[in-house]
């Protein structure tokens, strides 16, 4: 899958989950390891793994398997690596104690 397909595919699956406040970071002339990130915002710590869960498993239903799911255990951030788009998906409060919009901008 080309990046922006992935990166809107992403998107897409984290609007069906409701998650909030989607923002995308362009970092490709920032990092040598992805070209996007993609941080949303769940309602509750069950949410944000449930929105995580939910990415990876539609990725590997179209054949793209993560390269690796972080934090979902505990669910107040949860991080999917699908290469060149990576997707955090945080609860209110640590979204706003680590700031990665400011950070990345």
């Amino acid at each position: 899958m080309q990046v922006e397909a992935l990166k809107a595919f992403v998107i897409e699956k984290i609007e069906e989950m409701k998650g909030r406040d989607i923002t995308i970071l362009d970092i490709a002339k920032k990092s040598g390891f992805a070209d996007y990130m993609v941080v949303c915002s769940g309602n509750s710590n069950r949410h944000v793994k449930s929105i995580a869960h939910s990415v990876a498993v539609e990725c590997r239903a179209k054949g793209l398997e993560p390269l690796g799911i972080e934090g979902n255990d505990i669910g107040e951030w949860a991080l999917v690596d699908l290469g060149n788009v990576i997707v955090h998906v945080m609860t209110d409060e640590i979204r706003d104690r680590y700031q990665l919009e400011e950070l990345w901008n």
